[in-house]
């Protein structure tokens, strides 16, 4: 299992960019009156926030496609998955999420923010700054909703297709105990993509409405805190 140990260290240390990027500085906010920042922090933010973001959402499908191999393909896995293999597609993650987050970034700091500069959020991420835009966000947010079909729907499809053959492999298991295996193997997965990208999905892939409600805010804080935090809980128990 030494590549999905490989994944889950990329994914350790995007959870962990995810959770200081965003963490320390609420904190920070309840403990003073004057709740500030630049807008080279938020910028900052917006572009660490996106990058370990959008890796993750790659991180995720790829280790499905790991599990895949695992469970559908277990004489085969120690050469498909091969270490160098295992490397490029942890590249692969991070390269895509830096596309993701560059063109999101580029189309939301390119709006002029000429009137309110009063952020309704925890923190600084697209969907909050679109709101104080004081010019026509539509192509931003097309450009936003492009880039979530590129680095959430892709991803949730591979998922769910490699879930598919998962499920039609255990169906025709004869033992229990050979379900029981394949459940501890895909467990913790499942759990994180589901929390995740139902989260994320939610946040990113419907109209932007011009009010930031407290439901918005609180599923920002679960994909950018909640959940990262629960990440080394979920996978340590299983491991």
């Amino acid at each position: 299992a030494e590549p999905m140990y490989l994944l889950l260290r990329n994914l350790s240390f995007a959870d962990l960019c995810f959770s200081t990027t965003t963490v320390p500085q609420v904190l920070v906010h309840f403990l003073v009156k004057k709740k500030a920042i630049s807008f080279a922090g938020c910028s900052t933010q917006i572009v660490v926030l996106l990058l370990v973001g959008c890796t993750e959402c790659a991180l995720l499908a790829v280790m499905s496609y790991d599990r895949y191999v695992a469970v559908c393909k277990p004489l085969h896995y120690s050469t498909i998955m091969t270490h160098s293999v295992c490397v490029q597609l942890a590249i692969g993650s991070w390269a895509s999420g830096a596309l993701v987050s560059l063109v999101d970034t580029v189309f939301t700091l390119r709006l002029p923010y000429r009137g309110n500069n009063i952020i309704n959020h925890f923190f600084c991420e697209p969907p909050a700054l679109l709101k104080l835009a004081s010019a026509d966000t539509y192509s931003t947010e097309m450009a936003i909703f492009a880039m979530g079909v590129l680095i959430l729907l892709a991803p949730v499809s591979l998922i769910l297709v490699s879930y598919w053959h998962i499920l039609s492999t255990v169906i025709q298991m004869q033992s229990g105990e050979g379900r029981l295996k394949v459940f501890s193997i895909c467990g913790s997965h499942l759990i994180v993509v589901v929390l995740f990208y139902g989260s994320a999905i939610f946040a990113y892939m419907r109209p932007n409405s011009k009010i930031m409600n407290k439901r918005d805010k609180m599923i920002s804080v679960f994909y950018s805190a909640v959940t990262p935090m629960l990440n080394p809980v979920i996978y340590s128990v299983k491991t």
